[in-house]
This record gives C-alpha cells, sequence and structure tokens, in this order.
C-alpha cells in the first residue's frame, strides 16, 4: 500500500511540474513580446491583446504569442529564439498568412 501511494505521489509531482513548466514557457514568452512591443514599439499596452499558445513546432518555435493590436488588422506572431530575442514569425490578414520570421530587437 505504501509503495502504490509514494508512486502516485511521483506521478503526481511530475504532472504538476509538466503544468507549471508549460505555464512558465507561455508567461516568459507573452511577458518578453508585451514588453518588446510596449518599450520599442511604443504601442500602448491598452490597445495590445496577446494569447500564448503551443505552435507544435520544434524547440522554441513551439512557445509563440498571438498578438492583436488594436486599429491593426493583422494578427502576429512572435517567438524567442535561443538568444532571448523576439522574433516575429508571421502575421495573418484577411485570412492569409504571410511568414516574416525576422529577429526584432
Amino acid at each position: 500500500m505504501k509503495k502504490v501511494l509514494i508512486g502516485v505521489s511521483i506521478l503526481l509531482i511530475l504532472i504538476a511540474f509538466g503544468f507549471g513548466y508549460v505555464k512558465y514557457k507561455k508567461y516568459n514568452v507573452e511577458n518578453a513580446v508585451l514588453n518588446y512591443l510596449i518599450t520599442e514599439e511604443s504601442i500602448p499596452k491598452e490597445k495590445i491583446h496577446t494569447e500564448p499558445f503551443i505552435a507544435n513546432m520544434p524547440g522554441n518555435e513551439n512557445w509563440m504569442v498571438k498578438v492583436e493590436i488594436e486599429g491593426d488588422s493583422k494578427t502576429y506572431s512572435y517567438y524567442l529564439n535561443k538568444e532571448g530575442k523576439i522574433v516575429l514569425d508571421s502575421y495573418i490578414e484577411d485570412g492569409d498568412v504571410t511568414i516574416i520570421d525576422k529577429v526584432m530587437n
């Protein structure tokens, strides 16, 4: 009985770490992109709407942020590269996807 309880406890701890890791990665990318847009692009925070997501891509490209800016018809996707730089991956306008893959900072 004790071995089963220990096994279940370890499993629950591993699952909690997994969820925590995903939340951390999403928060980290979202925060970096938001700070970049506010400080470097001078966009007011109130006009920026972000949503972090998992892109099912390899490496750091897996953790992306969808950005919509009030008054702009485009929806942008950003990620952090290995060096911690913000990369504009692509944008969507009128249903058409345009791949950019440009380092922004």
